[in-house]
């Protein structure tokens, strides 16, 4: 009998026993097949994860067959360097090759395919099959001196010197961000090397501090990627490129990106803001810079989003937009063979799209109509809107802070969003399902008057007609009577979408799978999500919690950052250099913002009424997404609206992790918050002055509560 022949992944993925792996043993000159534990170091939730996305790929295989031809959307293209040859450089070590099942005799195999000249070019051609891929490894030794990556599946350097190294990255290493939409393209691998690496190579521990000495040691990298047909990048830094061109000798083009770990938050100022991100996630509770630290929570970054992490959490809240709804693809010119983008349909358009209402704070527009006192668009969260107390109010010793948690990604997934420009019309015909700016007048609708005003970010009436977000003329037709015949000037989409449908799918479900680690989970009553809380950032010694609380910390910031972003008033850059590099992108759309903002703090309200219908309790002060109850008692308990079945509420205020849920921020007595309203202060400065049993806190650790995502400036 034979050597058994690993099938299927490698990895017991597609296996239906967690675990193991099909193979095919030879028996008689037939095959059959046999269990084989798996020889790859997977975990448990790993191959969970990976059975469920299989599962899910099976029941969209079984729909595509029952779809008509017409109807199914081609795969994805096969970029040119796939089909490249692999040479493997001399005494490098080549990456393990995986082998499909071997077809069983009796069987014959598919025919071979015809040429490419006769066949038509598809729109997406399938991409080959491949080993699996991993997005970054790290790089140490051991104490005796050996090479020690994290993950078994990549081989090891075969020698020490630079040049072996840079061998060894050029072999076709299994290193790749893979693409997550049949019109994206691949990402680089990272390797991350420690201190103890870059000493093995013979790097310094650290940057050099001059100049002279960078171009040194640049010059030392050059030369030995030179000879194995390796090129480094220009400028040399904490994260720089290692790559061969397509024809190079030496091996088969790739790219990868090598992170210096020791080096990180090192050099000049652009290049510590370069790699800001990168230190977070090399960072280990002890506050300490770990190359397997990054490795380990990149593939797990990448494992959740389907992307590496970008410079910015605001760019890579983008590089996720176009990794899921991808702008261009690629397409094979039928005559001359050359590959070349091509914009999708539907895509983003580039080049300044903006109209006057909706230009964003720094567009010379905006500048302009506010200078002859005319009216734009202030599509805002609630900022700083106080009422006075009520009598009853004012006799209850408490008040509570409740923060919405994740208040973006609850409307995101199904919103519908302008993706096309806009378009001037008078005397527009209302549709709630178009995406547009229209021009209202609300001063004269009676509102609930215990609650901030729904149209207005300062919480007050407005005094005449303004542009508002479509999310916002929609509520206010339906639950205040407003008529939009009364509407006459509009600027409507040409093109209205749920744009960010899979963006929010992707960054939901690793927020919740991060906060479940954590212990907070959907479906928790409101006892066990506080107690649960409360106690979420205790990590002890658990690797895992520590990893998925730095990584929970970073999908908050993509999504905050990543709405700002669609209005980048980019200070940094000059007037000019501005209006070309962001107002001429199309990640510059002031109008999307907008959009968001306006249906979240809709969203807000709509749960501030249902709360005040099914209670009798309003907020006093909001401010953003935090708001204060008068209460009897130091909890939220009071707060909270429950069905007859004895489950919460729908729509109403209720605890929890799930975006749109509320959790309990302070308790703060009410004597210091009814003093500091009669100053003329907004009572929120006390939130982070008190914890939630109603303890004041020094001035030096205030900030221990909340959340620090909760602090940051809002998009």
């Amino acid at each position: 009998m034979t050597e058994p022949r690993i099938a299927g992944c490698p990895d017991c993925m597609e296996s239906n026993r967690p675990g193991f792996v099909t193979a095919w043993v030879e028996e008689g000159g037939r095959m059959r097949p046999v269990w084989k534990r798996c020889p790859a170091q997977c975990t448990p939730q790993s191959r969970s994860a990976e059975i469920e996305r299989q599962k899910q790929l099976r029941a969209q295989r079984a729909a595509a067959a029952q779809t008509p031809a017409s109807e199914q959307e081609p795969a994805a293209p096969a970029r040119p360097e796939a089909q490249e040859p692999t040479r493997h450089p001399a005494g490098a070590r080549p990456a393990p090759a995986y082998r499909g099942r071997p077809t069983p005799a009796g069987r014959s195999r598919p025919a071979a395919p015809r040429p490419a000249a006769e066949r038509p070019t598809p729109r997406h051609a399938a991409a080959p099959a491949s080993a699996r891929r991993w997005p970054a490894v790290a790089l140490d030794v051991t104490d005796s001196g050996e090479w020690a990556l994290d993950l078994d599946q990549v081989p090891a350097p075969a020698g020490s010197k630079l040049a072996d190294w840079f061998a060894w990255l050029g072999t076709g290493l299994p290193l790749r961000v893979e693409r997550i939409h049949a019109a994206g393209r691949n990402g680089d691998g990272m390797v991350c090397l420690s201190a103890a690496a870059l000493k093995a190579l013979g790097l310094p521990a650290a940057l050099p501090a001059t100049d002279k000495a960078v171009a040194r040691l640049q010059e030392k990298l050059a030369k030995a990627a030179g000879a194995v047909g390796m090129e480094v990048s220009d400028e040399l830094g904490p994260i720089f490129h290692a790559f061969r061109r397509k024809g190079a000798p030496g091996g088969p083009r790739t790219s990868v990106r090598v992170v210096l770990v020791p080096w990180l938050g090192q050099g000049s100022d652009k290049q510590q803001a370069v790699a800001a991100l990168t230190a977070q996630l090399a960072t280990t509770p002890a506050g300490v810079l770990d190359a397997g630290t990054l490795a380990r929570r990149i593939r797990a970054f990448v494992a959740d989003l389907g992307v590496a992490p970008g410079v910015t959490p605001a760019t890579t809240s983008m590089l996720l937009l176009d990794a899921v709804r991808p702008r261009a693809e690629s397409v094979q010119d039928g005559q001359t063979g050359e590959w070349r983008p091509q914009l999708r349909e539907g895509a983003l358009p580039a080049g300044d799209t903006v109209v006057p209402p909706a230009a964003g704070a720094r567009h010379p527009l905006t500048r302009e109509l506010i200078s002859q006192g005319e009216a734009v668009c202030e599509e805002e969260d609630y900022k700083w809107w106080a009422r006075p107390l009520t009598e009853d109010e004012a006799r209850m010793p408490w008040a509570v802070a409740v923060d919405v948690c994740a208040s973006y990604l609850s409307v995101t997934e199904s919103l519908r969003l302008p993706a096309g420009p806009l378009q001037h019309e008078t005397d527009p015909t209302w549709d709630a399902k178009v995406a547009g700016l229209w021009w209202c007048d609300f001063s004269s609708l009676d509102v609930d008057e215990l609650l901030p005003h729904p149209a207005t970010f300062h919480g007050m009436r407005p005094q005449g007609p303004s542009w508002y977000a479509t999310p916002t003329v929609a509520y206010m037709t339906t639950t205040y009577g407003f008529d939009p015949d009364t509407i006459t000037e509009a600027y409507l989409s040409t093109h209205t979408v749920p744009l960010l449908k899979e963006w929010t799918g992707r960054i939901r479900n690793a927020y919740k799978r991060t906060y479940a680690i954590l212990g907070l989970e959907d479906g928790q009553s409101p006892e066990e999500f506080l107690d649960a809380y409360a106690r979420h950032k205790h990590l002890g010694d658990d690797i895992d919690r520590a990893d998925v609380l730095v990584l929970a910390t970073l999908y908050k910031q993509i999504y905050k950052s990543g709405i700002g972003k669609w209005a980048d008033s980019a200070v940094r850059l000059d007037e000019d250099d501005w209006m070309e590099r962001i107002v001429g992108s199309w990640q510059y759309r002031p109008e999307i913002r907008f959009h968001i903002i306006a249906a979240a703090r809709i969203g807000e309200h709509r749960r501030m009424r249902k709360t005040l219908q099914a209670t009798g309790r309003a907020p006093f002060s909001v401010n953003v997404d935090s708001k204060l109850y008068a209460t009897h008692n130091p909890a939220p308990d009071e707060l909270l609206a429950f069905t007859d079945q004895g489950k919460p509420l729908p729509g109403a205020l209720r605890m929890g992790i799930a975006p749109g849920s509320h959790k309990h921020e302070s308790s703060i007595p009410m004597q210091p918050v009814a003093e500091l309203m009669d100053a003329g202060e907004h009572p929120s400065r006390l939130t982070h002055s008190y914890t939630t049993h109603g303890e004041p806190l020094d001035d030096n650790d205030g900030g221990q509560a909340a959340d620090e995502d909760d602090r940051e400036e809002r998009p």
